[in-house]
């Protein structure tokens, strides 16, 4: 087991936490597998009422590792990983909430989308250069953030690749609330402790109620991963990859 993916347990809490700062969080094919058998086992434990998902100070994370994204383009395979981790997330009954401190890039941004609160510091920033890459969005972002911030903004995050700072992101109705560094995951935890005390039940109805169907967001997610695997291997993509690297070096 990799230790990039921390998955820690307080009371009636279960904390899944980025750890691979030296990349920025960037999640691996093994990583996501992690998170999957994380939320998974959180949601068939009933002394589990409350997921948290959280990253390093000045990164939530970076998006989907580029070197993942290369051999997949390169051979053809993309694996099951990223589209278990996607539909196991948007299937969450229970609480789940996240807190943002830094870059939240691609999925980094898309994963809040799933959550039912989302925390984030003043120097956090939001971005989904998905188009810059010559590919589309992902996790249901397509469907669910129309909803969440009406067809413009959504656009100008997910097509134009705008960045929204967590102020915006706040205004904009995809993250709740903004609070500085120190007291973020103290923040985080305490709300997490909150909604864990709460009838178990009643949540998952009101969570229910309140999120487009499941099904929905499940066709939305193959939608764009047919999508996205296209472009992944089209000369679009592979010239804007290539472009990022020589700018990387």
């Amino acid at each position: 087991m990799s230790d990039h993916i921390l998955v820690s347990t307080q009371g009636a809490v279960q904390t899944i936490r980025f750890n691979r700062p030296d990349k920025k969080n960037a999640i691996t094919r093994a990583m996501y597998g992690q998170m999957t058998e994380a939320l998974s086992a959180g949601e068939a434990d009933d002394s589990i009422r409350c997921h948290v998902i959280l990253g390093t100070p000045g990164a939530f994370s970076s998006g989907n590792d580029l070197q993942d994204f290369m051999a997949f383009a390169a051979s053809g395979d993309m694996g099951t990983e990223v589209f278990d981790f996607l539909n196991c997330m948007s299937s969450v009954k229970k609480p789940f909430i996240s807190g943002v401190d830094g870059l939240a890039i691609g999925i980094g941004t898309t994963i809040h989308m799933h959550c039912d609160l989302t925390f984030a510091t003043p120097q956090s920033l939001f971005k989904t250069p998905f188009v810059d890459l010559g590919l589309v969005p992902e996790a249901a972002s397509s469907l669910l953030a129309p909803a969440i911030m009406g067809h413009q903004r959504a656009y100008a995050l997910l097509a134009m690749g705008e960045p929204l700072s967590a102020e915006q992101a706040r205004d904009a109705g995809l993250i709740y609330q903004v609070v500085e560094a120190d007291a973020l995951e103290s923040t985080v935890a305490d709300t997490a402790e909150k909604l864990a005390a709460r009838a178990p039940q009643a949540m998952a109805h009101a969570k229910r109620l309140m999120r487009p169907d499941t099904e929905t967001i499940k066709a939305r997610i193959l939608e764009e991963g047919k999508l996205f695997a296209e472009q992944l291997k089209s000369d679009e993509a592979k010239a804007a990859f290539m472009a990022f690297m020589t700018r990387k070096k």
